[in-house]
């Protein structure tokens, strides 16, 4: 039994690739040994954002033996009345590279037919990665590559080394000029000079003498270890972002938690700008008081080590201060005006192409909120009218252009501020959930029928003008959205007809869509319908009693 190690070295891979490529490198592999009978251990995937490592033990060192069969012409064709082979039988023994003499008859379904079993000896293993391994390096699926030098292939980053071993033994193939080694390379900036492979175990020990921490587990451990312990330092804790986190651990490679401040008159803007702005424009975590509250610290995750100066901690605490003058800036200049006034230049912001601007779209969801409302909360009518006709206004804002993830969250700051009833600004702030799976509806009424019918004009417009779902093509979000809203009928208990309101809102789009109403009515029928079949599929429903229930029809929500 030997050990399969190899290490793709590279400049820095971005990090959402990551994941999907080791996969992608564990998955193939698997396959290949599988497909070639060579029998494997466990297999290990790791990797930095400079190197890709994947390795596998317990390999045979050559593929199993294997008789394969092959089945030729019927006997009646393959022999003449006196059972001598005939030119159909010498021409199948031929190709199969055997003597006639060796065919024997089998009994198929389709009657006797000559066999020719075949015996085949199996080939080095070695010989098999040499050959397999260079297109498995060039296939690795990136969303984007590019090309470098003179090369003639892609890979996502230019690539500086090949480390490949079976049986601590040196393969011997070459992928775009660059041949195989028995080396690797240390951190680039810490300690970048080369140190000899031989096997996962002596290699994993060698990375770590050259600041390199290759798996990834330990590597987002020892963050989650660094930012726990100086969040308590500073007073407070992180509340930890899975996907903040998987982003960081492939930023680095040997990870160094540095906290920063901030000033605390920040503190006085919007917390999802802070957050926002720290998260996912930096990729800082912000720092909580046990109630949650801010404070006016972050920490971030350097790949290089901190110096007695802190010159890492003052340049990202510069480059934060800078973002937040805008921000303020953006904040203060914004509230000079009512959110109302924002609403006239949604004429100049575009919704889609063939659908009109916004602020056609606001029209048509007011006058859908104002149907809908009527149905399942007239008391609030009024409440709603205004904060349909107020939903996009911050589109139109200098916040929301900067920072288009607070679209919605700004409107209903702006609201507050300008004096609109707070079931309004919380109806506006929350119009655009559910956003995603898992993610929670409005909580009040208000921005339940907003919410609704925004989504609604979006799936009917969409629908209308051939932009239907397909595949995986859902650029508009439209089985989100129609997922969307049965989620908010449900959590409400309201009875809607979705017939009544693709009428209303399909009449409202008149002068817009391709289709025929009809058409459009079809579709958006079909689309809930499949949304609906998904969510009650999840729920442990038996799938004959989901199509029974469906098949009827799914006029009401």
């Amino acid at each position: 039994m030997a050990e399969l190690f190899l290490e793709i070295g590279t400049e820095e891979i971005p990090s959402r690739f990551m994941g999907p490529a080791l996969n992608y490198l564990k998955n193939e592999m698997s396959a290949f040994f599988e497909k070639n009978r060579i029998q494997t251990g466990e297999s290990r995937v790791m990797g930095t954002p400079r190197r890709l490592v994947v390795s596998f033990d317990g390999v045979d060192d050559q593929q199993n033996d294997v008789i394969e069969t092959h089945f030729g012409p019927n006997t009646k064709v393959a022999f003449d009345e006196e059972g001598k082979p005939t030119k159909a039988a010498l021409g199948f023994a031929r190709g199969k590279g055997i003597d006639v003499s060796l065919l024997t008859v089998e009994k198929t379904p389709k009657g006797d037919v000559v066999c020719a079993r075949i015996e085949k000896t199996g080939q080095p293993t070695a010989d098999i990665l040499n050959h397999f391994l260079p297109g498995l390096i060039g296939n690795i699926p990136f969303p984007k590559k590019m090309r470098w030098g003179n090369r003639k292939t892609s890979f996502v980053r230019p690539l500086h080394w090949i480390a490949a071993l079976f049986d601590n033994k040196l393969l011997n193939f070459n992928y775009e000029g660059i041949s195989c080694v028995d080396v690797s390379h240390g951190h680039r900036f810490l300690s970048a000079e080369s140190f000899k492979v031989s096997g996962m175990t002596h290699y994993l020990d060698s990375c770590k003498k050259h600041f390199l921490l290759v798996d990834p587990s330990e590597r987002k451990q020892t963050i989650i270890d660094q930012i726990t312990k100086l969040a308590k330092e500073a007073g407070g804790k992180v509340e930890l972002d899975p996907d903040l986190l998987e982003e960081v651990n492939y930023l680095v490679e040997f990870p160094f938690a540095i906290l920063g401040n901030f000033e605390e008159r920040f503190l006085e803007l919007p917390r999802e700008l802070l957050i926002i702005t720290m998260k996912y424009h930096q990729k800082y975590f912000p720092v909580v008081d046990p109630q949650g509250n801010l404070l006016p610290h972050f920490i971030t995750i350097s790949n290089m080590k901190p110096g007695t100066g802190k010159e890492i901690q003052h340049g990202n605490e510069r480059v934060l201060r800078a973002r937040l003058e805008d921000a303020r800036f953006f904040f203060d200049e914004d509230r000079k005006k009512k959110l109302e006034d924002f609403v006239e230049p949604l004429k100049r912001v575009t919704f889609q192409k063939a659908l009109g601007t916004s602020y056609e779209k606001v029209e048509r969801i007011a006058a859908l909120t104002e149907f809908l409302a009527a149905e399942v909360c007239p008391e609030e009518s009024r409440q709603a009218s205004r904060a349909a006709w107020l939903c996009k206004a911050d589109l139109a804002s200098q916040m929301v252009y900067e920072f288009p993830e607070l679209q919605g969250i700004m409107g209903g700051y702006y609201a507050n501020h300008s004096g609109e009833d707070p079931e309004v600004g919380l109806a506006i702030k929350e119009h655009y959930r559910p956003a995603f799976s898992g993610d929670d509806s409005p909580s009040n009424q208000v921005g339940s029928i907003v919410s609704i019918a925004d989504k609604l004009d979006t799936i009917l417009g969409c629908i209308g003008v051939k932009l239907i779902p397909s595949g995986s093509e859902d650029p508009y979000g439209l089985r989100r959205h129609s997922l969307g809203i049965i989620q908010i009928v449900l959590d409400r208990g309201w009875q809607v007809s979705l017939d009544a309101l693709i009428e209303k809102g399909i009449d409202l789009l008149k002068g817009k869509i391709k289709l025929t109403p009809d058409e459009v009515r079809a579709h958006t029928l079909d689309l809930f319908s499949q949304r609906y079949k998904t969510l009650l599929s999840g729920q442990e429903y038996p799938y004959d009693a989901v199509d029974a229930v469906l098949s009827a029809g799914i006029d009401s929500l």
